[in-house]
């Protein structure tokens, strides 16, 4: 399990670029949020960068002081989807299926 994985069991939204796990278990403004646009850049990760500090500054930062409940609810959603979904159990069954049983 990854980290990110890990801390959606938490409550811990994500915050990343969009590659790996967090293809599947993003959903932007509800279990958190992605950095860029989802393909590498030209700019060598600058826009990476560019795309991170405004998405702290005028989406996260302030949803957590302002907007307390909907950040809560993030949170929650989180748990509810990406904590159910990426867990061993569902993990292991997949592997399970797909290299014993096809």
């Amino acid at each position: 399990m990854l980290p990110g994985m890990k801390a959606a069991l938490n409550g811990i939204p994500s915050l990343s670029i969009v590659n790996g796990w967090w293809m599947e278990g993003l959903i932007e403004g509800v279990t958190g949020w992605a950095i860029g646009q989802g393909k590498r850049s030209e700019s060598g990760g600058s826009a990476d960068a560019i795309s991170l500090y405004e998405k702290l500054e005028r989406v996260i930062i302030p949803m957590f002081y302002d907007d307390r409940s909907r950040f809560l609810g993030i949170m929650r959603h989180a748990i509810a989807v990406n904590g159910s979904f990426f867990n061993t159990q569902r993990m292991l069954q997949q592997y399970v299926m797909n290299a014993y049983f096809r």
